[in-house]
Parts: structure tokens; sequence; C-alpha cells
């Protein structure tokens, strides 16, 4: 199904523009899952199993698999089997942030989507478009263009000033992208920076614009939300990882994560339509 269409239906499915990911650390696992033959999997499937009818979108972060070696990315690839079996209408994001020359780009670009199964990836557009066409050519799935990160020190490079124009970098690369005029192109926009997402969107209305940084990295949310959201109040995919799935330690964590998720994208609501 084109990313599109899969992501259009779980908004209105389950009225939610929330992102869970899904970024296991060994360490900071409930004990118990430690017993299980694969701790990762056992940890996300809870996770899924009890989240399904609340999110928008799932985002594993390869980096926290990579970690792990083999056997990390091995749980990668069964968390998205998993959801790909049990739960086919709700769209996966692979973190992935590839950067390289177009043949290499092929590459990463064969590995996320065909053997992983990602329905969309997340891109660094620094080296323009002839290193991004490999990810572009996937017409059904969605690459997401990195261009306002959410950490604090984003704005040493990505807001320097550019030529003539005198814009910030992140917003002469989002006016160079839409002139490649790619329908499959979203873009990403750090939640901790509500005016660079507001000045994105004005560029971008009806695209896709991934964001973070609602909840530990400290957004204002309704700042965020509100810049964010296209016209109807839609295609705002709200990434949480460590306040959801980080809720609690115990036994019966994934009740506790369950009621976090519903809490942030009941927020996420209360904001988008304002």
């Amino acid at each position: 199904m084109i990313f599109s269409k899969k992501l259009e239906s779980i908004i209105i499915k389950n009225s939610s523009l929330l992102c869970i990911g899904l970024d296991p650390e060994i360490e900071k696992l409930p004990k118990h899952l430690l017993k299980e033959n694969d701790p990762t999997f056992a940890f996300n499937k809870e996770i899924i199993d009890n989240t399904s009818d609340i999110v928008c979108a799932y985002k594993p972060n390869i980096a926290f698999y990579e970690a792990y070696g083999i056997k990390g990315l091995e749980s990668l690839k069964k968390t998205i089997e998993y959801i790909q079996k049990k739960h086919p209408e709700i769209p996966i994001i692979l973190d992935a942030k590839r950067a390289d020359i177009a043949n290499t780009s092929r590459m990463y670009a064969r590995a996320l989507f065909d053997y992983f199964g990602a329905d969309a990836v997340t891109v660094y557009p620094y080296l323009g478009l002839d290193a991004i066409k490999p990810f572009l050519n996937y017409e059904n799935k969605l690459t997401i263009l990195i261009i306002k990160t959410s950490n604090p020190d984003s704005d040493v490079f990505q807001n320097l000033k550019v030529g003539n124009s005198n814009l910030p970098l992140y917003l002469t690369m989002a006016h160079e992208i839409k002139k490649w005029n790619f329908p499959n192109i979203g873009l990403f926009v750090g939640a901790t920076y509500p005016e660079e997402l507001r000045n994105v969107r004005k560029i971008f209305p009806s695209s896709y614009i991934l964001t973070a940084g609602i909840g530990v990295q400290g957004a204002k949310t309704q700042k965020a939300i509100k810049a964010g959201v296209d016209p109807r109040g839609n295609n705002l995919i709200c990434n949480n990882s460590r306040e959801i799935i980080y809720a609690d330690k115990s036994k019966h964590f994934a009740k506790k994560v369950r009621n976090k998720a519903k809490e942030i994208r009941n927020i996420i609501n209360k904001y988008r339509y304002e």
C-alpha cells in the first residue's frame, strides 16, 4: 500500500498523530524480560500489543539495534515482521539517518526498504538530489529528509545564514527540496523549534512532517503541534520514545506504557484543531 494511504487511514482509525519510537536499551528494560530469549523483541511486542489502537506509526531507530550487533538487527527484523503480520495497517518508519553518494544510497535504500521492509526512512539531504534519488525511486515509500534536528546545538550549523538571501541553512534546503517536486518526500523538523517548524510548514503546506522532542526533550507541545499540522490538522507525525516506552519497569509496565501513550495522544489531539 502507498505510504500516504496507509498513514491517512490509520490517522482516522486511531484518531492519532502519535508515533512511538521503539528504541530499546537492554539496561533499561524491565528485569523480568531479561529472562526471554530475545528481551528486545519481547519488550517491543508488549508495547505494540498495548498501543496499536493509539498510534499512527511506529519508529524504530536502527542505532538501538546495531549497538547489539547481529542479534540486535535480528530483533529489529522480528519487530518489523511482527508489526506487518499483526498490524499491517500501521506504517513503520525506520529511523536510519543515511546519507552518501548515489551508488551507496542505492544499497542503503535496498537494505531499508527491501530487506527490513520499512514504509518510510529518514535520510540526510546534504549531499543533494542525486544522492537522494535511489530512495525516491521507491515511489510507494516515504523518504523523510532531515533538515532541522531537535538537539540544542542544531543551531550551530543548521541556522547558519546562507548567501545573499540571508536565510538559515535549514530553510534554504527546504526551498531547494521544494523545487525537486517529488510527492514521496517528507521532512523532519524537531518540535523543540516551533518557529522553524512553522516556517517549513508554510513551504510544504500538505507534506508529511515528522517531528520529535514532544516530551522528554522539553518541546512546548502546543506551539509545536499548532505550527506543524496542515490546514486539516493532519500530516504531522509526532514521535515520542523514552517518555512512553520507559513509563514503568515493573512486570505490568505495558499498562503504564498504554496509559502514557493515550495521555500524549490526547494532548496532541487537543491542540491539532485549535
